[in-house]
């Protein structure tokens, strides 16, 4: 039976600029000592690349990141051709051959620093659904389907809800507004606006955020109902109280980044805060073991289950694994030991806060470990009572839907949510002082350059753009709601097994600009 779409009110997209003076966009526009300021290109141009001093009768330097690029001559407002002096050039960003990596390329990076800037798709013609990585995702491709097909309904009328408790035990029925929510990052990991704006977020889009293993700060506990606890092998901050405040308590026995290590955090970021959230030395480099040392079994792991729902009678259980070739038993015990959400994280996902030793990509392929999982849990019968939720690598919207198309219920968003907030991916996560850009530090003069208000806003914008996506995809299907795509592997085609002819019809192709 179809579920009506939910009433929760859509958070409302607001224009959230760069922090940063000097933008990073696909494109250069130069002005020579030719130009005579007469205004012509900011009247022209309707991205408003080229604006002007309110009180003054300049041009401003122009906006280079809202710039279309060569795509723009075909129009009548091309500035470049129109400048009456010939006082602009227009080139590709150099920038680009250096910046991000195969699975993040720049123009990913520079398409979702757009969307989270305006909570719109990109103007710019940009790559954002595909990187270069020659694997996962980026190999698999959604067949075309037949027009026919379309489905010529308003977003209004479909249904993104994600539904965490399918287990009929008496507990919350707590559905998510989308078929996301953030991923654990820790307090000394991450800095606290930064970790404080996603909660805002996950109350804005009525979604959940986790705390990762540092501690519940107490910042969290105005937005406590959308704040996952997770409870990982190191017990840092893990209070009853905290476990009370959560709508879903996440036991973390490993993370697909590096499975059979615990988590790291380098003595650098142990600041005095967080040696006091933590429980431990200023300065002291922490390194969680990797099994809980109370749980050897399933039998084990259901007494933790047990344990956490007897301190919050109204608590979901998450539980969150690596993906070893197992992955299925690990899933289909975690079900019986109690849990309603079986998280798996595939190797693909990072963690900023451990040191480059760590970070061995050696857990199966998440694109790999969602199918494997979902048909087991199926011919156990168990399948419609357990959501299951993926994470590792999943990088835009267009992952989430072949996530869930392979058979996931929803997803679990990280570094994405960074990229919002203007990460460019230098990976000095872990090291000295952190992140330069103040996302992934615990430097207080850093964290201060990200307000709560623009993390929120950027991250709320980021989701609302890729709403749209998730909504038209979800028409050119024939669906109503997302819960019809869950394990539709049969609208996926992997081009490794396609031959050349069958290959090149699934080819990314420039994406053209919007004409406003």
């Amino acid at each position: 039976m179809k579920r009506k779409p939910e009433s929760h009110p859509l958070p409302e997209t607001k224009t959230a600029p760069s922090r940063f003076r000097n933008t990073i966009g696909k494109y250069i526009i130069r002005r020579s000592s030719r130009c005579i300021s007469c205004g012509l290109c900011a009247e022209l141009c309707p991205y408003g690349v080229h604006p002007r001093y309110e009180n003054y009768s300049q041009t401003m330097r122009p906006i280079e990141h809202k710039c279309i690029g060569f795509a723009c001559g075909k129009n009548d407002f091309y500035c470049i051709d129109r400048c009456p002096e010939q006082a602009l050039t227009l080139r590709l960003n150099p920038v680009l051959e250096t910046l991000g990596d195969y699975r993040w390329p720049a123009e990913m990076l520079i398409a979702h620093w757009e969307m989270a800037e305006t909570g719109d798709l990109p103007t710019v013609p940009l790559e954002y659904c595909l990187g270069h990585s020659g694997g996962g995702f980026d190999k698999i491709r959604f067949r075309q389907p037949p027009a026919a097909k379309y489905l010529d309904i308003g977003d209004e009328q479909i249904d993104l809800g994600l539904d965490l408790n399918k287990r009929g035990d008496g507990r919350p029925l707590r559905r998510l507004s989308l078929p996301v929510y953030s991923g654990g990052m820790s307090y000394g990991s991450m800095a606290l606006t930064a970790l404080v704006g996603r909660a805002r977020a996950a109350e804005k889009l009525d979604t959940l955020t986790c705390t990762g293993e540092g501690g519940y700060p107490e910042a969290f506990v105005p937005y406590a109902d959308h704040v996952i606890t997770q409870v990982a092998t190191g017990l840092f901050g893990v209070r009853e109280e905290t476990i009370q405040y959560a709508p879903v308590v996440e036991f973390k026995y490993a993370q697909g980044a590096k499975p059979g290590l615990g988590g790291h955090l380098l003595g650098d970021k142990v600041t005095p805060e967080v040696a006091a959230m933590r429980e431990t030395v200023v300065g002291s480099s922490l390194f969680s073991p990797f099994p809980f040392h109370s749980v050897y079994s399933v039998e084990d792991h259901k007494k933790h289950v047990d344990w956490v729902k007897e301190v919050n009678p109204r608590v979901l259980v998450s539980v969150k694994v690596s993906t070893p070739t197992d992955v299925d038993m690990v899933a289909v015990g975690s079900f019986y030991a109690g849990a309603h959400i079986v998280h798996i994280d595939g190797s693909y996902g990072g963690t900023g806060a451990a040191p480059d030793i760590a970070k061995k990509n050696i857990a199966m392929p998440i694109e790999y470990a969602i199918p494997k999982v979902h048909h087991f849990l199926k011919a156990e019968g168990v399948r419609e009572s357990v959501c299951l939720i993926a994470s590792g690598g999943i990088r835009n919207a267009m992952d989430v839907a072949k996530a869930i198309a392979l058979g996931a219920d929803g997803v679990v968003i990280g570094t994405a949510e960074l990229v919002a907030l203007e990460c460019v991916r230098c990976g000095n996560c872990e090291s000295g002082r952190g992140c330069a850009r103040g996302i992934a530090s615990t430097d207080h003069e850093l964290g201060q350059m990200i307000s709560e208000a623009y993390a929120e806003q950027r991250i709320v914008n980021m989701y609302m753009a890729w709403r749209k996506q998730w909504c038209e995809l979800l028409r050119q299907l024939g669906m109503q709601s997302v819960g019809e795509l869950v394990g539709r592997s049969d609208l996926l085609v992997h081009l490794d097994y396609l031959d050349e002819a069958e290959r090149a019809q699934y080819q990314p192709t420039p994406r053209q600009p919007m004409i406003i």
